[in-house]
């Protein structure tokens, strides 16, 4: 019988690339993983690893083995979930990974509410960019993770994943209070922009919003950080396009509007397929739904939209 948790290090080998990866994210030293490879290999009877220069590099055989330790582990944590249902029992421990403006705006009051209804479930939060969150949830890094999907972009969908929609978060123009009220986006064809860093799937999209409304933004301001980029607002040096949940977050140094054509973020909750019924998940997406559904979200400084004809 092979054992379960050495085709769970080459899954994770085939998944992360190197084997200080795979060490680091399971509290190993690299020569630990190395021995339980080894084993493995020792099982099978065939080899499993190439090593090219100081690197190692999966086999066709290993593939092979990955495959089906993908559906063996699927199937034990499908197992886990439903006999974790059956108890009813909401404990242990539920790893989350969001985005910064869900971080801040909704995350505490979640904690709140599971700390009232649940208080024998521990919640770890880390934040994450989207993109990199869906490759730490296919890894089991993370047990739910918050998403986003903008207007027009092309819809994130992976059969191994479970979307829930949490809300509609719409798209507002962020600019300095003191540059006074905007008429027309091609207004600020001369003003200095803040985005997310290139690469990014928010700074894609405000680009891309931008140029359909025949506005080459000068971005000379990119930061990771949302507070980073109101800041550079809020001292009059940029203007930036955030949702509500994010915008709402600058000082009344800020003068927030809406988007004529009333773009928006849709946020999701996303685990994976095989978890969807563990009552740690249920419970978490059941108290983001409840905070979303009472919170407002209206900006401040909020104003009607800009007109129709930018």
């Amino acid at each position: 019988m092979l054992n379960v948790n050495r085709l769970r290090l080459l899954r994770e080998l085939s998944r992360r690339g190197t084997l200080a990866a795979v060490a680091q994210a399971h509290s190993y030293s690299p020569s630990a993983v190395s021995q339980q490879l080894a084993k493995l290999q020792e099982e099978v009877g065939v080899d499993l690893l190439e090593h090219v220069g100081r690197t190692v590099i999966l086999t066709p055989e290993a593939e092979l083995l990955v495959e089906h330790a993908d559906a063996v582990l699927q199937r034990l944590e499908l197992a886990e979930a439903e006999l974790a249902a059956r108890s009813g029992d909401v404990a242990g421990t539920l790893r989350v990974a969001s985005f910064q403006s869900v971080v801040m705006g909704w995350l505490p009051a979640v904690l709140d509410v599971l700390e009232e209804r649940h208080p024998a479930l521990r919640v770890d939060i880390t934040v994450r960019e989207p993109d990199i969150a869906r490759h730490g949830l296919l890894a089991g890094d993370f047990d739910v993770i918050l998403d986003e999907e903008y207007t027009g972009d092309r819809p994130h969908t992976d059969p191994r994943l479970d979307r829930e929609p949490v809300a509609d978060d719409p798209l507002q123009l962020v600019f300095p209070a003191s540059w006074g009220p905007v008429d027309h986006l091609s207004e600020l064809a001369d003003a200095s922009w803040t985005f997310e860093p290139q690469g990014t799937q928010a700074y894609e999209w405000c680009l891309a919003y931008c140029r359909s409304r025949g506005l080459e933004p000068d971005v000379r301001f990119e930061f990771e950080d949302l507070m980073t980029r109101l800041r550079f607002v809020e001292t009059g040096h940029a203007a930036t396009l955030l949702p509500r949940l994010g915008a709402r977050l600058g000082s009344t140094a800020v003068h927030i509007q809406d988007l004529a054509d009333k773009p928006q973020r849709r946020i999701d909750t996303v685990v994976r397929n095989t978890s969807i019924t563990h009552p740690a998940i249920a419970a978490f997406r059941t108290a983001m739904a409840d905070v979303a559904s009472r919170d407002d979200r209206q900006g401040p400084g909020s104003v009607p939209s800009i007109a129709e004809q930018d």
